[in-house]
């Protein structure tokens, strides 16, 4: 077998596993119910605002 036709067949058998991987990801993430999904989300929310309200505050040093 040539040289071309071994890395053809690897690249094929690149796109395939590829594929697999992203169909596996696309289940797990198709797997959180609505309800999950909106407390997650909400969670996210409030730890990023109280991230921005402790930066937003000052800590009474002086410079």
């Amino acid at each position: 077998m040539r040289w071309w036709k071994m890395l053809g067949l690897a690249g094929i058998a690149g796109v395939a596993a590829t594929g697999v991987v992203i169909a596996r990801a696309e289940r797990r993430r198709r797997a959180y119910t609505p309800e999950e999904i909106r407390t997650r989300l909400r969670a996210r929310v409030e730890a990023a605002s109280e991230a921005a309200s402790e930066a937003a505050q000052p800590d009474g040093r002086s410079s």
